[in-house]
C-alpha cells in the first residue's frame, strides 16, 4: 500500500508526463531559482554593502531576507489556500521585485534592511510551488515534479558565482539588485501566463492577529540564535528580542486554540503529520549544519597538523560545490520514488543516508577524497529530505489546506537550520586556538570538529525515530486516516 492520500480528481490536473508539464517545471523551477538568488547574491558584495552604508552590523545585513522569510511564511501560505496558489506566487514574485528596487535605491541602512524585509517574501515561493503543484498535477505525477522544483534550483549554487562575478565587476555591487529584480519579475509574468491556478481554494479568512504573532515571534527567537552569537546573548537588545519572541508564540498558541479559524489550526495537525515535522526540524538542522562545518573545515590547511583540515586549491572548489549536485540528484530521485512508493520511504532511507554519511565524516575530515564522498551523500540526504518532507506532509493535508502545510515545513526547515547551525558555530567556538594559522585566525581543535560531526549525527538518528513512526503508522493504518 502507497504511503498517499489520493486526491479528487481535478480538470486541471496534470497526469502524465508532457510538453505542457515540462514547461510548467521549467517555470517554477525559475520561481524557486529567486529564493536562492534574494538570499545569496547580496552576500557576495557583503563588504561593499558594510563600506557604503557605513555600517559594522553583517549580521543583520545577512541575516535580514531569511528572518524576512519566517515572518511572511504564515501569513502567505493561509493566503494561498483561501485565494490560491498561483495568484500568491505571483504575488510574493513581485513583492520580492519591489524590494530588490528598494535595496537597489536605498539611501541608508533602514531601507536597505526594508528591501531586504520585502525580498524575503521570495523564500516563499519554495512552499507555494510545491502546495500549487499538488493541486495542477496527479499526485503520481506531482511528487517527481516536486522532486525537480525543490532541487532544481539547487544548481544556481554552482553557476551563481561564475555568473555574478563578472557583472559585479563591470556594473559594481547595486548589479546584484537589478538582477534579482529582472529575475522575479520574468518569473512572475511566466507563472502567470504558463501557469494554471489551484482548482481547491479554503473557505474563511485570514486571522491576521495570529500571523503577526506567529510571523513575529519565529522572526525574533530566528534573529536570536542567528544574530547573539555578535550581538551578545545577554545583551539587553538579544534578551529583549527572545523575550518578545517567546511572548508572541505564546500569545500565537494562545490565539490558535480560542479562534474559530486560526492562521494554522493546532487541533487539526494529525500525529503522522507532527511526526514528519519533527523528524525535518531534527534532520534540517543536521544536514545544514554539516554544509556549515564543511565549508568551514575546507579552508583549513592540513599542514596545520590539527588532526583535520582540507584546504587543497582547486579541491576545496570541488569539495564545496559537490553537495549542491547531491542535493539536486537526492531530490529528483526521492521524487521519483515517492511517486510509486510513497514519500514516506524515501524520508527514512534519506535520514539513514545522512546519518551515516555524517558518521563517515569523522574520518573525512582530514582525508579530502573521503570527504567530497560524504559531501555527496550528505547533498543527496538534505535533498531527498526537502522532497520527501514537502511531499509526506502535503499527502497527509487535505487539498485545502495543503498551502498551510507546506508553509509549515519551511519553518521547520528555517527553524532546525539556524537553531542547530548556530549550536554548532558555538561548539566550534568553545574549542578554538588562536593564532594557529597563518593569518592569525583562530582555529578549532579536533575534538571540537568531531564533537560538531558527532552532533550531527545524533540528530539524524534522533530524525530517524519519528520517521520510522511514521512509515510503520501508514503501513498500518488506511491512507484515509492519516488526514487531519
Amino acid at each position: 500500500m502507497k504511503d498517499t492520500l489520493e486526491e479528487p480528481a481535478a480538470s486541471a490536473q496534470e497526469h502524465r508526463w508532457s510538453r505542457r508539464l515540462l514547461l510548467w517545471v521549467t517555470v517554477l523551477i525559475l520561481a524557486n531559482v529567486l529564493a536562492d538568488v534574494a538570499i545569496a547574491s547580496p552576500l557576495m558584495v557583503l563588504p561593499q554593502l558594510l563600506e557604503h552604508f557605513d555600517t559594522d552590523q553583517a549580521a543583520w545585513l545577512n541575516a535580514s531576507a531569511m528572518l524576512a522569510g519566517a515572518i511572511w511564511s504564515p501569513l502567505l501560505a493561509k493566503s494561498s489556500d483561501l485565494f490560491g496558489k498561483r495568484r500568491l506566487l505571483v504575488i510574493t514574485l513581485l513583492t520580492a521585485c519591489a524590494g530588490a528596487l528598494v535595496c537597489l535605491a536605498a539611501p541608508n541602512v533602514w531601507i536597505f534592511l526594508a528591501g531586504r524585509f520585502l525580498q524575503g517574501a521570495a523564500l516563499a515561493a519554495i512552499f507555494i510551488t510545491v502546495a500549487l503543484t499538488r493541486q495542477i498535477c496527479a499526485p503520481r505525477v506531482a511528487m517527481p515534479v516536486i522532486g525537480l522544483v525543490t532541487s532544481g534550483a539547487s544548481i544556481v549554487g554552482i553557476v551563481e558565482p561564475f555568473l555574478m562575478v563578472p557583472v559585479i565587476d563591470l556594473f559594481g555591487y547595486r548589479s546584484v539588485f537589478v538582477v534579482a529584480a529582472l529575475l522575479a519579475a520574468v518569473a512572475a509574468l511566466c507563472v502567470r501566463s504558463f501557469i494554471p491556478e489551484s482548482p481547491v481554494r479554503s473557505a474563511g479568512r485570514i486571522d491576521v492577529g495570529g500571523a503577526l504573532l506567529l510571523g513575529g515571534g519565529l522572526g525574533s527567537v530566528l534573529a536570536y540564535a542567528s544574530l547573539g552569537g555578535d550581538a551578545g546573548w545577554l545583551s539587553a537588545g538579544m534578551v529583549a528580542l527572545l523575550a518578545a519572541g517567546a511572548a508572541a508564540l505564546a500569545g500565537w498558541a494562545v490565539l490558535a486554540l480560542r479562534v474559530a479559524e486560526p492562521i494554522i489550526d493546532i487541533r487539526a495537525l494529525s500525529r503522522p503529520i507532527l511526526l514528519t515535522l519533527l523528524a525535518l526540524v531534527l534532520a534540517a538542522g543536521s544536514f545544514r549544519s554539516m554544509l556549515q562545518l564543511t565549508s568551514i573545515i575546507a579552508q583549513v590547511p592540513p599542514d596545520l597538523g590539527l588532526g583535520y583540515g582540507l584546504g587543497d586549491g582547486g579541491a576545496v572548489a570541488v569539495l564545496l560545490a559537490t553537495p549542491s549536485l547531491g542535493i539536486m540528484v537526492g531530490g529528483t530521485l526521492a521524487g521519483w520514488v515517492a511517486g510509486r512508493f510513497g514519500p514516506a520511504r524515501p524520508l527514512l532511507a534519506a535520514v539513514a543516508v545522512g546519518a551515516a554519511a555524517t558518521f563517515m565524516m569523522l574520518a573525512g575530515v582530514s582525508v579530502l577524497p573521503l570527504a567530497i564522498a560524504c559531501g555527496a551523500l550528505v547533498g543527496m540526504a538534505a535533498g531527498a529530505i526537502a522532497t520527501s518532507g514537502y511531499n509526506l506532509a502535503t499527502s497527509l493535508a487535505p487539498p485545502e489546506r495543503q498551502g498551510t502545510v507546506s508553509g509549515l515545513v519551511s519553518v521547520m526547515f528555517a527553524l532546525g537550520s539556524v537553531v542547530f547551525s548556530f549550536a554548532g558555530g558555538e561548539l566550534l567556538k568553545a574549542t578554538r586556538i588562536p593564532g594557529i594559522a597563518a593569518d592569525g585566525a583562530p582555529v578549532s581543535t579536533a575534538a571540537g570538529v568531531h564533537l560538531y560531526v558527532l552532533m550531527a549525527g545524533v540528530l539524524f538518528a534522533l530524525a530517524a525515530v519519528p520517521a520510522v513512526m511514521v512509515v510503520r503508522g501508514l503501513r498500518a493504518a488506511p491512507a484515509a486516516t492519516g488526514a487531519p
